[in-house]
């Protein structure tokens, strides 16, 4: 189909006088999947959010199946066909699955009560259509990162809509779950539904787009089908220059051990762990969704109860009931969860470098000062595209804000620092960037344990390689053992079990 479903005139957004997005004009055509990348603060995110009702332009006109229309808000957007599927989960913690997947549009029986029957059989469908094991009526509050994200998707695909756009949707999911969200997106095209798609992995979106929209520092590039684009290709329009090998070199780690973990047993979650990481190496965490890499760095900064096991760092044994206990410690965390656990996103950006390490910064009275001159050191080093330090954190990209989370992390000035999913939405030239920071602290004797779903950062960052399995250690890898398919036969039981 080559019908326009959606036509956009000038489209420019400004926050206080920063232009963010700048006279965007595209056609977006009926039954198409249509790639949208950029590297962070590019306007992407702010781009679909014109669409989805939640800001609305400063100049520009947007036209939805040839009539003008004007998307105030999000009800606007759902009365002409808009859903999206948010990068940032937007799910209520207090209800169940599928009270968030029927939220505002409840079932009803011709008495009036809640139709809770029809919504559990259907959220079951929903679930079993995009291959989740997801109980209708768990908590939220209970489901892992990955499931969440599918419940998310879950809301989107419920409401038959005429455009879908995906911010992010796979950056949590498995491949197996990726290939089945493929399947179904592949199968809306043929209905006729168009869907804008938003991802950082550029390999998805030579695979699965029909065209491919280039944005960068909030102005329009490019529009191209996408099989004219060879990834390299995609990448040197985001950034507007070749990008140099992604991977820092390796260096080998020093001697001394940083932690050790003896023993560290969940119930029901983990099973006798036992691992070491010395000072300078970067400690990878590899396997399946679900495999307890992220309850390892939970139960380490006492985020999780520990049935039994000890934590020891540089030979000694910290006493360490609650996370403040092991910060004091030497240990740092980058969350999975970003704004679930990582920032607090109606804070300011300084405030959300200093909210771990706040008591460095002056007792009784706080020094404003060296809190803004540490924040500012962050931005320059991790490029962090703010507005000012004043700024919002609601207001920056997710890889912004992820940088943000990165640097508060760091400011505890820490002999560990454990990375969950590190490069979570963040662009191909961020991500270099966060390889070559992260490789830098390794290089000055900082020990990482770097938990990743992505193979390549897996085998491109790590020294050696802990493979998990159903809440156990199947295997340790190193040298060049650390590959693809010895990461994969020891993650899905084939080899290992230690």
């Amino acid at each position: 189909m080559n019908d326009v479903l959606i036509r956009t005139a000038g489209i420019t957004k400004e926050f206080a006088s920063v232009r963010v997005l700048d006279n965007i004009s595209i056609d977006i055509r009926q039954g198409e999947i249509l790639g949208l990348i950029g590297e962070n603060g590019a306007g992407k995110s702010t781009f679909i959010k014109i669409l989805s009702g939640i800001y609305t332009p400063t100049r520009g006109s947007i036209e939805f199946a040839g009539e003008k229309v004007e998307i105030r808000d999000a009800k606007d957007a759902k009365r002409i066909g808009v859903s999206l599927i948010p990068q940032e989960f937007n799910l209520v913690d207090t209800l169940n699955v599928y009270e968030n997947i029927f939220l505002g549009d409840e079932k009803c029986l011709a008495s009036g009560l809640l139709d809770r029957k029809g919504m559990i059989r259907r959220t079951n469908e929903l679930m079993t259509e995009l291959g989740a094991q997801v109980d209708p009526e768990s908590s939220i509050r209970k489901l892992s990162v990955a499931q969440k994200q599918m419940v998310e998707i879950a809301k989107a695909i419920k409401s038959e809509s005429r455009l879908l756009i995906m911010d992010e949707p796979t950056t949590v999911l498995t491949s197996h779950e990726i290939e089945i969200l493929f399947r179904i997106m592949k199968g809306l095209r043929e209905k006729g539904v168009t869907i804008v798609y938003i991802s950082h992995k550029l390999k998805e979106i030579k695979a699965i787009c029909d065209r491919v929209m280039v944005l960068r520092d909030g102005i329009f590039i490019c529009l191209e089908e996408a099989a004219a684009l060879e990834i390299d290709d995609m990448a040197r329009r985001m950034v507007g220059r070749e990008l140099s090998q992604i991977f820092p070199a390796k260096v080998r780690p020093r001697d001394d051990v940083a932690m050790r973990v003896e023993g560290l047993s969940v119930p029901g979650l983990l099973y006798d762990i036992t691992f070491e990481i010395r000072a300078g190496e970067i400690l990878g965490f590899s396997g399946l969704i679900g495999a307890g890499r992220t309850e390892i760095a939970e139960t380490i900064m006492c985020l999780r109860k520990k049935s039994s096991g000890k934590v020891i760092v540089a030979g000694v044994e910290p006493s360490m009931r609650n996370p403040g206990d092991v910060v004091k410690a030497g240990i740092a965390y980058l969350s999975e969860d970003r704004q679930g656990s990582g920032i607090l996103t109606a804070f300011e950006v300084y405030k959300n470098v200093t909210l771990v390490s706040i008591a460095d910064y002056g007792r009784p009275l706080l020094r404003h000062n060296l809190e803004t001159a540490k924040t500012a050191f962050y931005v320059e080093q991790f490029e962090i595209k703010a507005p000012s330090l004043d700024a919002r954190l609601e207001n920056l990209s997710g890889g912004n804000q992820q940088k943000v989370s990165l640097a508060k992390s760091l400011d505890t000035e820490p002999r560990v620092l454990i990375v969950d999913e590190p490069t979570r939405g963040v662009d191909v030239k961020a991500k270099s960037d966060i390889y070559a920071f992260i490789r830098g602290l390794a290089d000055k004797g900082l020990a990482i344990m770097f938990i990743s779903s992505e193979l390549e950062e897996i085998i491109g960052m790590c020294d050696r390689v802990v493979v998990m399995k159903e809440g156990r250690i199947q295997g340790e890898l190193h040298g060049s053992g650390v590959n693809e398919e010895e990461i994969m036969y020891y993650a899905t039981g084939i080899k290992g079990g230690l």
